[in-house]
């Protein structure tokens, strides 16, 4: 028996509903091949509280991520731990055997130390690979709150001056400490034979645009290739971005930007994207958003705005992997994400209510303006209290069992009759509590720390 099919529109779709790309804007974005994808997940990402993924298990989000089509990748800290040098090993193993994509970059964090500068060549060494194989991110910071009084002991120990005068010398000088020192790491880093450094501070969302802008350029003028600038906090609003991003951009025109947001008020894809219209070419995001506290921008949400907002599709970029590649790093990290979630939760194509039902039967095109297969994606639909009869009509005739009225209009009544019943003998509280008691356990408590310290010292 046929399957009800969408009817075939005798106009086309565009001039029955306007195009959600057709408004006027003012944005001027990089040419679509100029725009890349630096993916965050396996440093800033699994920052978030509790996670922590296996070196194992690194390499093959790695794996799909260069197959997905990121152009840049953060392996993180390597000189911190075993488990990240055996995860920036893999990764270069990798690229070099074919496994993941020639051209992926592969960026280290350090701080503007020649320590942390010293630590990271170490590792490269030991690991056999050439020093200029990997990109050098050397950050420091750029709000005065930050320069003052998160980096003002280090900046004074190394100008010799006692902690004694920290809290009454001027912001002044630790600005220009502050540069001292960044140039000074980056200047340092090319010495040891680095050729792509970035370089930039954090907080850069509460810092003097001016004083940011001159980070900027002296990182240049020392060495640095890619200057970044980060709301490391998530307090950028899309008005702020449209104001700021333009004047930071101008005060380095011939380098590529880097736009770092964070998810504290919900903004980070908008504000990734608003950046990339105002100057910025470079955007980090990480894999369903993870990372500390609110997380990072999601990569689904930029490049889904970016697709069906403003039609920038990224060159090579596998739209049709992003709901596989959620579902991986579920698995992996053990965050779950929302149903609802933009274009990889469960609850994105799929309909319940009778009205919505009846629409898309009749074509897709009326309730959906995101095509599910560009996600490799599928419409489903749930039956339950709020179906109608065309559904039920759809299923019966899906099974091959012809949906006389009468019929259709019993089984609906049961739906129903069973949803509500099952309804009435819900309890989610148990689900309630092992879902939380699940996030909590992902890390270590303050009290099994306290025990852990207890043991050391018996």
């Amino acid at each position: 028996m046929d399957d009800i099919k969408p009817v075939e529109l005798q106009e086309p779709l565009e001039e029955l509903a306007r195009d959600p790309k057709r408004f006027s804007h003012d944005l001027k974005f990089p040419p679509p091949e100029k725009i890349r994808i630096y993916d965050d997940t396996l440093r800033d990402g699994e920052q978030m509280p509790g996670v922590a993924i296996t070196p194992k298990n690194k390499y093959e989000l790695a794996r799909e991520l260069s197959d997905i089509g990121v152009h840049v990748m953060d392996v993180g800290f390597p000189y911190v731990s075993e488990g990240e040098q055996e995860t920036l090993r893999l990764v270069l193993g990798g690229r070099k055997r074919g496994e993941l994509r020639p051209d992926l970059e592969v960026v280290c964090m350090m701080r503007s130390t020649k320590g942390d500068i010293d630590a990271t060549v170490r590792v490269i060494d030991q690991l056999g690979y050439r020093r200029d194989e990997v990109t050098y991110f050397i950050f420091t910071s750029a709000s005065d709150l930050h320069v003052k009084y998160k980096l003002g002991k280090t900046l004074l120990h190394r100008d010799g001056i006692p902690e004694s005068e920290w809290l009454e010398l001027p912001v002044k000088y630790y600005r220009e400490a502050n540069i001292r020192m960044m140039c000074e790491a980056i200047a340092y880093a090319r010495e040891q034979g680095a050729t792509s450094i970035e370089f930039g501070g954090e907080d850069g969302s509460r810092a003097d645009v001016d004083y940011i802008a001159e980070i900027h350029r002296q990182g240049l003028k020392a060495g640095g290739t890619r200057p970044s600038t980060p709301d490391t906090v998530g307090c950028y609003s899309p008005f702020a971005v449209r104001e700021y991003i333009p004047a930071i951009k101008a005060a380095a025109p011939e380098a590529p930007l880097v736009v770092h947001f964070h998810n504290d008020l919900g903004l980070g894809a908008w504000n990734t994207v608003m950046a990339l219209g105002s100057g910025a070419e470079v955007f980090t995001t990480s894999v369903n958003g993870i990372g500390e506290r609110t997380g990072n921008a999601p990569m689904h949400q930029v490049l889904l705005q970016l697709r069906y907002l403003f039609g920038i599709e990224i060159p090579n970029f596998k739209y049709e992997k992003l709901r596989t590649l959620a579902r991986h790093l579920e698995q992996m990290s053990g965050v779950p994400v929302q149903p609802t979630e933009p274009g990889i939760g469960l609850n994105v194509f799929s309909h319940e209510s009778g009205i919505h039902t009846a629409g898309m039967l009749i074509h897709p095109a009326i309730y959906q303006f995101i095509p599910p297969a560009d996600l490799g994606a599928e419409i489903s639909y749930v039956y339950g209290k709020h179906s109608g009869t065309l559904a039920i009509e759809h299923a019966l005739r899906h099974a091959g069992i012809r949906p006389e009225p009468e019929l259709v209009n019993r089984v609906l009544a049961e739906v129903k009759r069973i949803r509500e019943e099952r309804a009435e003998r819900s309890d989610f509280s148990d689900f309630h509590r092992r879902y939380y008691d699940h996030l909590n356990r992902m890390g270590l408590t303050a009290d099994e720390v306290v025990d852990i310290a207890k043991a050391l010292t018996a």
